[in-house]
């Protein structure tokens, strides 16, 4: 194993660790409660993105910033998001969620949605963070889609590219077309059906609103029921690519694991079952920059530990051990290097 990835100290539950379990439990325990402003900021494209504010926010201008990206189809109703922005602003951060294109309160205006390897509107929102709050220092924070969009915009962009201090990456479908064929089965089609209703409810109410680039009868789109045909037949030729495998080919961010130069910290679990046990094995080595927590268990965005004979989060705990470390490492260097967290286990 590369000394980037190392194993997790997340241990489930006692007789909770299977996999299922793991990704559903989140939903059915207690949300914190999470009241928000939200900020409408339009893009150079003419189409817009929502903003989720959590309140009340730290009033010094050179409080912490953390920004948040959710995964597909989620929002700041998210129970992933609330635990998030509730665990920044205990700690004294400035938080905020950017809602991908169409995932707010109301639908976006170009004939286009979004997709895991946009990068574009994150890097806008970011620039326009970065003016706004220049003396903040500030961590990215991307769940499952929104993991895999930050992980790749963070290669991209390079050490000087963003006004990030860090990035935490939970659970990421690093390699689209593996995932895509992991959704395809067992119950894991349970969870592939759920998503794609909501992402064919909402592409049918932009088909009655104007003509897009798709070429399907409303009949036609019901009947995809694999990703591999929605993104092959909607999400490829709404954004630009030629098929699915192109999409998938080039939106991936696991291939560029090695180009990271900013401090990241990767969450996964080897059970996800959106993705193969595998992932790491088929992706470049990891630059040192980079942190990989490998759990045995712990599901999609799961990782539901026991404490004091009830559930809690343990990611949420682990997020919060790495904002800690990184705010007191910040305050010292204004540059809080991953090393000052790495303790391997």
């Amino acid at each position: 194993m590369s000394r980037t990835i190392v194993p997790a100290d997340f241990r489930p539950a006692r007789g909770l660790a299977n996999r299922h379990l793991q990704t559903l439990l989140p939903r059915m325990l207690p949300a914190p409660r999470l009241a928000f402003d939200t900020e409408i900021v339009n893009l150079p494209d003419g189409d817009f993105v929502e903003l989720a504010w959590g309140r009340p926010a730290p009033v010094a201008e050179d409080a912490p910033l953390f920004i948040l990206f959710h995964g597909l189809e989620g929002s700041i109703k998210s129970p992933y998001a609330k635990g998030l922005m509730a665990t920044a602003a205990r700690l004294g951060w400035r938080s905020v969620l950017m809602h991908f294109r169409g995932c707010g309160k109301a639908p976006n205006r170009l004939p286009r949605a979004y997709h895991s390897g946009d990068t574009a509107d994150a890097y806008w929102v970011l620039s326009q963070l970065a003016k706004r709050y220049p003396k903040a220092m500030k961590v990215a924070a991307g769940v499952s889609l929104g993991g895999n969009m930050l992980t790749k915009l963070v290669a991209e962009q390079g050490g000087d590219g963003l006004d990030l201090a860090g990035a935490i990456v939970i659970s990421a479908p690093l390699d689209l077309a593996a995932s895509a064929d992991a959704l395809n089965h067992g119950f894991a089609k349970v969870y592939q059906r759920h998503l794609l209703k909501d992402l064919k409810r909402k592409i049918t109410a932009k088909m009655r609103l104007g003509p897009l680039p798709v070429t399907l009868t409303p009949h036609q789109l019901k009947e995809l029921d694999t990703f591999w045909a929605y993104d092959n037949e909607v999400t490829a030729p709404l954004h630009g690519f030629s098929s699915a495998s192109d999409y998938y080919a080039r939106a991936s961010a696991g291939r560029l694991l090695g180009n990271i130069e900013l401090p990241m910290l990767m969450l996964h679990a080897a059970d996800d079952p959106f993705m193969p046990a595998d992932l790491f094995e088929s992706l470049p080595t990891p630059a040192d920059s980079v942190r990989v927590e490998i759990a045995k268990h712990g599901g999609h965005v799961g990782f539901i530990e026991s404490h004091h004979g009830r559930p809690r989060s343990w990611l949420l705990r682990r997020v919060a051990r790495q904002l800690d470390d990184w705010a007191k490492a910040g305050a010292a260097t204004r540059w809080p290097s991953f090393v000052a967290s790495r303790s391997d286990n």
